[in-house]
Order: C-alpha cells, then structure tokens, then sequence
C-alpha cells in the first residue's frame, strides 16, 4: 500500500466550524475585553486574598518566630551570665580555699617550729642539768681523787724516804713536801 503526503496529513487537520473560527482563542481580538476583564477579577480578588488572609498569617508566623529567636538569644544570654557568675564564684571560693590552705600550712608550721622551740629549750635545759650534775660529780671525784692521791703520796713518799735513808721523815715535814709537789 503506497501512502501519499496527502493521506498523512489528512487525519490531523481539525475542519473549521462556525464556532471556532480557526485561531488561538487567547490571540483571537475579539475576546480581548472578556479576557482583561476577568484578568483584573481574578487578579484583584487573589490580591484581595493575598492581603487579607495569606500575608498576615505569614507575617504573624515571622513575628512569632522573630520573637522566639529574640527569647531564644535573651535566655542563651542570661544563662552565659549565670555561667560567668557561676564561673567568678567557683574562682573566688577556689581562691579562698587557696588562702585557708595557706593560712592553715602557715599555722601549722608555726605552731610545728613552736613545739620544736619548746622541746629544744626543754632538752637543752636537761642537758645543761645533767651537765652541771655531771660536772660536780667529775668534781666530787676530782677531790676525793686528789684526796686520796695526797694520802697515797704521803704514804708512798714515806716508805721511799724511810727505805732509802733509813729513817721515817716527820708527819709534817712530809704533809708539807707532798702539798708542795701537788700544787
């Protein structure tokens, strides 16, 4: 079957009628007025809506939400200020238990360096007692050495004399030539 250009294009044609006068009803100049008109109805009665339905829901949404991010930031900036406060009196206690840190170490040592004081100041007066004691023992013997030393000389120089010479010297003669040697 051979087609020809004819037969093809045949089936897409719309035939005119009385109604439609074969152009775009948009471009056709008769309808022009109709179309403005309800152009400027429609357009008025969107508008009308816009302003008073649609734009001040929306504003009121805005405003709401202005409003809660301006209470937002307000509440963020009161809690940094709780925060800096919180912070300055955490500093100012932690600076305060410093100081009665110091302030009882520094006690401590002193009452500690008084202690010591009283004990040294103690034990060197025992020490200078003992030592005292102890000197007038070492004394005591000293004497009673001295003593005893005189007597031993006396008797010793007594049996030289009498065994080199013969004879016993005198009680005095003797007393007084051992305290000689001695002094």
């Amino acid at each position: 079957m051979a087609t020809t250009s004819a037969d093809t294009t045949s089936g897409t044609q719309v035939p005119a009628d009385a109604h439609s006068p074969g152009t775009f009803p948009p471009f056709d100049g008769t309808t022009y007025a109709s179309q403005i008109l309800w152009l400027a109805i429609t357009f008025g009665l969107l508008y009308w809506i816009m302003s008073k339905v649609a734009l001040p829901r929306i504003s009121g949404i805005l405003e709401d939400r202005r409003d809660r991010i301006a209470g937002d930031i307000a509440e963020a900036n009161r809690l940094n200020e709780e925060s800096n406060a919180a912070i300055a009196a955490y500093e100012q206690a932690l600076a305060e238990a410093r100081a009665n840190a110091h302030k009882i170490a520094q006690e401590t040592r002193d009452k500690l360096k008084s202690d010591v004081e009283a004990r040294r100041a103690a034990t060197e007066g025992e020490l200078a007692a003992k030592l005292a004691e102890a000197e007038a023992r070492i004394g005591d013997v000293k004497r009673a050495a001295l003593e005893n030393v005189g007597e031993i000389a006396t008797g010793t120089t007594s049996e030289l004399v009498e065994a080199l010479i013969g004879k016993a010297p005198t009680k005095t003669e003797l007393t007084k030539a051992v305290e000689t040697a001695m002094k």
